[in-house]
């Protein structure tokens, strides 16, 4: 039961979400985008340590705060140099998105 307690709150969430549609700027697509790849990537990483059995919220918290100042804070920096530094938290969080979802794979296989 423990397990579907964040899939309901990410479901919830999914469906607020759509109801309140907001429109926002286009200067905010790359802020967004990465916000998204950051959660997306502490929630399957919460959700595998859970699997393996050593989940903590401390660390899940610590590590969601984290990649998401991380991030915004990279894509800031790009922002005023130039340079398109958001790329990088993207292939990062990318990468370890589909390293979390292998492992969830295989445990359910």
């Amino acid at each position: 039961m423990r397990i579907w307690l964040p899939l309901l709150g990410l479901g919830a969430g999914v469906l607020l979400g759509l109801a309140l549609r907001l429109d926002l700027p286009i200067e905010w697509a790359r802020y967004t985008a990465v916000g998204i790849l950051a959660a997306l990537d502490s929630l399957l990483g919460a959700f595998r340590a859970e699997l393996e059995g050593h989940f903590d919220t401390r660390i899940f918290l610590s590590g969601f705060y984290t990649n998401a100042l991380l991030a915004a804070g990279l894509t800031f920096l790009g922002d005023r140099l130039g340079i398109d530094l958001y790329l990088v938290a993207l292939f990062a969080f990318g990468w370890r998105i589909f390293q979390n979802v292998a492992v969830i794979r295989r445990h359910f296989i």
